[in-house]
């Protein structure tokens, strides 16, 4: 469908950077066909960064995206003294010898949500961080409470402001045991990076367990540390008093995998995703098998059938069927705002249920504005009534996910979509536009256009 023009267009710069912001334009309806190789796991790749600062030596870590909220990580780690090189495209090198500072810029702090996870790396080994609050997207309160209440069980000495967390443990931090009064994955990151050195054994309760926290635990058994559960919801941290450098490789990002099934499904191409962990996709699948997608596992691949014909599987006795987010081992929250999108394109009525975070199903309107048949019951519950025909639409990326939800409706919509703010997506997938066009899909990349301040899209100055 044709877009409205702008008279006199300029190009919209990112205020948080001075950069051209940038938006993608689609042309839906082309299956996606091919082989694509899932980049590193973000959520791994943010909190291995942040172990860097444990040691003296240097880290080289490997499979790493080079996405937005990586590129931020790397400001902040500089920001106190550390190094970090790009040695291949997904190699980087990381050495904090010469880091001093404990306190964190809080201007990059806005960027990213894992900046919180330098705080235990820094009261670990210096003894203190200052802590400006964190960024991150805006789906929903996020509470910092178990980061701090780990700290403290470690005996740090914990001190809150409206603008920062000073944390001090002069004396080091001493081994614990202490029960999490929730499955936080960045405090039990947190908690696993300060534990690594506090001398003694330090046993964590009610830990994540998702793939991304195994790999940090896995980092810092390389480093030095003892690390019994992993996988498991009970951690035993035996510390170290210094920590080594080391050499490693992050998993890849099982999001991003769900995001290309999804891609594929709905869209009719048949896709073959290279080198995964199946162990990483059993809920995944489970779950995009009750809207009909199949996803088969053929040794590390996975392969996504050619035109699939979606439909829901209700639950027994004509049930409606019901897709729920929890923590690991459950389907993963950072997968809600795709399922939704691929269930517009399923027969049948499912209903999502987000239980983690009350705000990431507000972008269901943008899906709606397209002709989906979607109804928002609450902040936590959407019901989707499929398939339905999507139309080509102009949308902004309110976050990561949403945005690749955006996208997935705009490759299999008929005409032409516009997203904007596609700095959020870049946050979290790498080169997805380049990815995307060698499988088949018509994607494109372009500086953002405004219009002059007081003018409507049509050049007509707007009324006083």
């Amino acid at each position: 469908m044709p877009f409205d023009t702008l008279s006199e267009p300029f190009e919209v710069l990112d205020p948080g950077t001075g950069r051209t912001m940038e938006k993608f334009i689609i042309e839906g309806g082309q299956p996606l066909s091919g082989t694509v190789v899932p980049a590193g796991n973000k959520n791994a790749a943010l909190p291995a960064l942040a172990a860097t600062l444990l040691t003296e030596e240097e880290v080289v870590l490997r499979n790493i995206p080079r996405i937005r909220d990586v590129a931020a990580m790397i400001d902040l780690i500089r920001g106190l003294g550390g190094t970090a090189e790009w040695r291949e495209d997904n190699v980087v090198a990381v050495c904090a010898a010469d880091v001093t500072a404990t306190e964190v810029d809080p201007e990059l702090s806005e960027k990213i949500r894992a900046s919180f996870l330098l705080a235990g790396p820094l009261l670990a080994r210096f003894g203190s961080a200052n802590m400006p609050p964190p960024g991150g997207d805006v789906i929903g309160r996020r509470r910092l409470d178990p980061h701090l209440d780990a700290f403290r069980a470690l005996g740090a000495r914990v001190e809150t402001t409206d603008r920062s967390y000073r944390l001090s443990a002069p004396l080091g931090l001493r081994a614990c045991d202490f029960f999490m009064d929730e499955p936080s994955v960045m405090g039990t990151e947190n908690a696993l990076m300060a534990a690594a050195l506090a001398p003694g054994s330090t046993v964590i309760h009610n830990a994540a367990s998702e793939p991304h926290v195994q790999d940090l635990a896995r980092l810092l058994l390389q480093m030095g540390a003892r690390i019994e559960g992993i996988g498991s919801n009970v951690l035993i941290v035996y510390g170290a008093e210094t920590l080594a450098g080391a050499d490693y490789s992050i998993g890849p990002d099982y999001i991003e995998v769900g995001s290309f099934i999804a891609l594929a499904a709905c869209t009719g191409g048949e896709l073959r995703i290279r080198d995964v962990v199946a162990d990483d996709l059993r809920m995944t699948r489970l779950a995009f098998e009750r809207l009909g997608c199949r996803a088969e596992l053929q040794g590390n691949d996975v392969v996504v059938p050619p035109r699939q014909q979606l439909r829901v599987k209700d639950d027994e006795g004509d049930a409606i069927s019901k897709i729920e987010d929890g923590p690991w081992p459950a389907f993963p929250a950072d997968l809600t705002s795709i399922a939704l999108a691929l269930a517009t394109q399923a027969d049948g009525m499912v209903l999502i249920f987000e239980k983690m975070f009350e705000n990431r199903l507000f972008f269901v309107d943008k899906l709606v504005s397209m002709g989906a048949r979607v109804l928002l019951c609450d902040p936590h519950r959407a019901v989707v009534s499929g398939p339905s025909r999507l139309h080509g639409e102009r949308m902004e990326s309110p976050d990561i996910r949403a945005g690749m939800a955006m996208l997935i409706a705009a490759l299999c919509a008929e005409g032409k979509s516009e997203i904007g703010n596609i700095r959020q997506i870049d946050r979290g997938y790498e080169r997805i536009d380049e990815r995307l066009r060698a499988l088949g899909a018509r994607i494109e990349r372009v500086p953002s256009r405004g219009r002059p301040e007081g003018l409507t899209p049509h050049g007509e100055s707007l009324p006083a």
